[in-house]
Formats: C-alpha cells, sequence, structure tokens
C-alpha cells in the first residue's frame, strides 16, 4: 500500500505539494491525475524518496523507500524513461540494475521479451525512438518484479498497439493484488485503465474516488431523443419537470433532454401516445469532469479565443522559450513509436 500524508514540499516561495494525503490500495489500477503543474510529478519524486518533503511522510508497504533492502523487488517506477546511459544497451542497462539487487540474467531476458524490445536489446538506447525509450523504462520498473508500480505517463511515444499492450498489462498486475499508481493526461486512456481516481489541482486533492463516481458528480447527464413528434413530447417531459434543448437546425425530430431518466422519457411517450425512433442515455466524459473539477486549479492555461501568434518568415530564428511544467531534459510530447 502506498500512503501519503499531510505531504508538503516548497521550492522557494512557491508551494508544489500543499498538505496532499491519499491512499492507494492494492488490487486495482489508480489515476493520478491533474494539470501541468499540480505537484504529480513532485509527489510521485516525494513517495520514492528522490525529494524530501518540508513536512508529512510517504510511505510503501510502511515504510521509507530508503529503508527498503532491495526496493526494485519491492518497488517498480517509471518517472524519466530516457534517463539512461545512451551508450548501454538496453540489455545491459537492465543487466546492471539487475545486479545491484541480486536479480539473476533470466529475468532480464524476461522482461525484455515482456515488453517487446528481443530484438534491439544488444543496440545501444542512444539510437532508441522515444516508444522504444519507453519500453526500456517499463522493463526497469517490472525487474524486480514487483508488488508496487508507480509509473509517470507509462504510454507517452507508444503506439495504438502499445498503449493497449501497457493498459491490459497494468489491469493484470492490478488483477493478481499489485498497487498500481499510473499518472497520465490522456483522460479517454485513463477512462478505460483507471478504476480509481486521486485528482490533485496546485497541490492539493482535488478528489479521491472511484472513475465512476468522479464523472457521475461532475457532469451532467443528457437523454437524445428522436421523435416525428419531438414538439409535443417537448411539452410533456418540460410539465413533469425535465429540461429540453432542440436538437439544432434540420434536426426537427431531435432533442436532448436533461434532469430526467431514460426510462422516464421513455415512459412519458408511451402514456401520451408519441412514437419515438431514437431514446439514448449519455453522460459526460472523464474529460470533462476532469476540466470542470480543476478549473479553478489550472496553472499554465490558454486564454478563450487566443490564436497562435504569426509563423516567422524563411530565414527568421524563432526564439526558444519555456515548455510550461517541462523539466530540463525530459523529453516532451506525444510522438508515435518507430
Amino acid at each position: 500500500m502506498i500512503e501519503a500524508e499531510n505531504l508538503t514540499k516548497r521550492y522557494g516561495d512557491k508551494t508544489a505539494v500543499d498538505d496532499l494525503s491519499f491512499t492507494v490500495v492494492p488490487g486495482r489500477v489508480t489515476g493520478f491525475l491533474g494539470p501541468n503543474g499540480a505537484g504529480k510529478s513532485t509527489t510521485m519524486r516525494l513517495l520514492l524518496g528522490l525529494d524530501r518533503p518540508d513536512r508529512g511522510d510517504a510511505r510503501i508497504h510502511g515504510r521509507h523507500y530508503r529503508d527498503l533492502d532491495a526496493p526494485l523487488r519491492v518497488v517498480g517506477a517509471l518517472l524519466e524513461a530516457r534517463s539512461v546511459h545512451t551508450g548501454r544497451s538496453a540489455y545491459n542497462h537492465l543487466l546492471c540494475l539487475a545486479q545491484t539487487q541480486g536479480i539473476g540474467k533470466r529475468r532480464v531476458d524476461e522482461v525484455i521479451d515482456l515488453v517487446g524490445l528481443t530484438a534491439p536489446a544488444r543496440k545501444r538506447v542512444g539510437a532508441f525512438s522515444l516508444g522504444m525509450g519507453q519500453r526500456l523504462g517499463i522493463a526497469a520498473a517490472l525487474l524486480g518484479d514487483p508488488s508496487v508500480l508507480i509509473l509517470d505517463e507509462p504510454v507517452n511515444g507508444l503506439d495504438p498497439e502499445g498503449i493497449v499492450w501497457i493498459r491490459t498489462l497494468m489491469q493484470r498486475l492490478a488483477a493478481e493484488g499489485r498497487t498500481v499508481l499510473v499518472s497520465s493526461h490522456l483522460m479517454n486512456e485513463m477512462a478505460v485503465t483507471a478504476e480509481h481516481l486521486i485528482v490533485i489541482g496546485r497541490g492539493r486533492l482535488i478528489a479521491d474516488c472511484s472513475t465512476e463516481e468522479f464523472i457521475e458528480r461532475s457532469t451532467e447527464k443528457t437523454v437524445t431523443v428522436r421523435s416525428p413528434d419531438a414538439a409535443r413530447l417537448t411539452d410533456v417531459v418540460a410539465a413533469a419537470g425535465g429540461k429540453v434543448a432542440p436538437g439544432g437546425e434540420g434536426a426537427d425530430d431531435l432533442i436532448t433532454v436533461t434532469n430526467m431518466e431514460a426510462p422516464r422519457v421513455g415512459e412519458l411517450a408511451a402514456a401520451e401516445g408519441i412514437v419515438l425512433h431514437e431514446l439514448t442515455p449519455s453522460r459526460g466524459s472523464l474529460e470533462s469532469a476532469f476540466m470542470e473539477l480543476t478549473r479553478e486549479s489550472v496553472e499554465y492555461g490558454t486564454a478563450a479565443g487566443a490564436v497562435p501568434g504569426p509563423v516567422p518568415a524563411a530565414g527568421d530564428a524563432p526564439v526558444p522559450g519555456p515548455v510550461p511544467g517541462a523539466v530540463p531534459g525530459a523529453a516532451t510530447g506525444q510522438e508515435g513509436e518507430t
């Protein structure tokens, strides 16, 4: 189990993590979400003893990471996949890690095969694509067959097949009773991967609940209804307390109902003899729920209606600027595997 208790971390006058407490339990994938600058990476570093909190405590299985006798056998972590010696081969990189923990060569071969790096295993890591480097980082996290996994953006750089693979792997590991904490900016992916969510903003806890509860409590349910008698149905639904919006131009038979469940809409239509061609309930997405609940916690945002500046003319050198939330030397953006 992962436990964070009143974690606080400041860098100068900036508070990166602010009195943050949560628990990550075994047996399910827990998503760790927040806008850029929310303090997710700092929190993960505090959990792993890479930074010391100014206040509070972080424990894994009731112990500090630094007190673990063979940490790779307890915790597998992926914070920055590209932090490897670029002159080493993937095999030798993993072998080096294995030897520090008394892990045999057979396990090195197993994780290389598991992550799909068998063919390039003897090649220098410096020639790896972003996706291949990500797979190597995942292999390192799995090397000690740990009971706890802490993964920061594990799908970064993976192609569609790779994304499905890592999603299935995390869910399988959680089903085996392991503790899995995963951070990602891909809301659609988290919606189908994580059973539970811990959401933070400006270093503070916003939500700690199931994914389904997070979506349900922060987005409005709607029912799409199509009927040749939409006008009369609108009056009937409104009289019963529902809110109705028209489907728009060219869709006179389409309405959207809120504040009323789909079965109730169907019952009202049946009672009035109104024919329905469609009755589709829907709920909001994780993305819309996340945007709604973190709106006040966004540190690096784009002004509404803002447009990109002019493209420099040929021969002009663009002035480089800092990437909000980026770690110096870290790979940024989502790139496909090659």
